[in-house]
């Protein structure tokens, strides 16, 4: 099969760790013989986020007294894109991929009348309470919002429209590439007059993912995250896994922005659009989420097939 991986940010770093490289490093390092397992059975791209990592660098920035002025966030997520790329392709490989591997930096083109650039809605960079945040927002002109029981910068997160390098990696993946694309969404740019020009956004992994599944024919999408399952009332005595849902069915259904929202419309908007299967899972079962033995499975099925 051809697949499409979104590995969520967790993968790299953990609510409430430290951002040192290291640890990364070992969180990638972790996760890499179920992917390199992946690449090796099916032809893969692999879409990564870049939350944690971004904000941290825009933090930097901000601070950094020898700048003139901070570094544009489109800047930021290219560098971010090299990075975690480079921990990808290095992991895979010394978990015993042998076919080549390639990180390409990939433009996401965005809408610029997008209403998201009026409504800030991404999580970035670190947690913090409420006093700190706040004084973060006053002194460097962020937007904070809560997240969970901590604070944190918000970023405007419009939708794609396209991949710039979609057909670079299609050709890519034809010959045998595993393709780390659209990290952290993307680099979010748009087109004037003179090309393309970066703006100050974060591209949801999710949505570009769906998009990236869509132009390349993908026959399966996969989200890995934390949890195993989408749930029904997830954080109450009544959560329940879906285990297996029509696209229609699980539109049905409400889910936080925040989280696993956005999961669920790529999931749906994937399917409907291909008649593909998508699948939502645990980065540890990620073997048995493409597989369609765990996680959420969705795909043109009777809503009564859902247990």
């Amino acid at each position: 099969m051809r697949v499409v991986v979104a590995l969520g940010g967790n993968a790299l770093l953990r609510r409430g760790d430290k951002p040192d490289s290291a640890l990364q490093v070992e969180h990638v390092a972790q996760a890499a013989p179920a992917l390199a397992a992946i690449a090796a059975e099916h032809e893969l791209v692999l879409v990564h986020g870049n939350g944690p990592q971004v904000g941290m660098l825009a933090l930097e920035s901000a601070s950094d007294p020898s700048l003139s002025e901070p570094y544009p966030f489109s800047e930021l997520v290219a560098e971010t894109q090299g990075l975690i790329g480079y921990w990808v392709q290095q992991a895979l490989t010394n978990a015993g991929l042998a076919t080549p591997v390639v990180t390409l930096v990939t433009q996401t083109v965005v809408d610029p009348d997008d209403p998201a650039f009026e409504r800030p809605t991404k999580f970035v960079g670190p947690s913090y309470d409420e006093s700190t945040a706040r004084d973060h927002a006053g002194r460097r002109g962020w937007t904070v919002r809560l997240d969970g029981t901590r604070w944190r910068r918000v970023v405007a997160s419009p939708l794609p429209v396209r991949v710039a390098e979609i057909e670079t990696a299609r050709i890519l993946v034809e010959r045998g590439t595993t393709v780390v694309l659209a990290g952290g969404g993307g680099v979010p740019v748009v087109a004037g007059p003179h090309g393309l020009h970066g703006v100050d956004a974060v591209v949801d992994k999710d949505h570009v993912a769906a998009l990236v599944a869509t132009e390349l024919r993908a026959d399966l999408l996969v989200m890995l995250t934390d949890v195993d399952a989408v749930m029904t009332d997830f954080g109450t005595l009544e959560q329940q896994p879906i285990h297996h849902v029509s696209a229609a069915h699980l539109r049905t259904e409400s889910f936080p922005d925040g989280s696993m929202g956005p999961k669920v419309t790529a999931a749906c908007a994937f399917v409907s659009d291909t008649g593909g299967r998508a699948a939502i899972g645990s980065l540890r079962q990620a073997t048995e989420v493409v597989a369609g033995t765990a996680g959420t499975q969705v795909g043109a099925v009777p809503a009564g097939s859902r247990r």
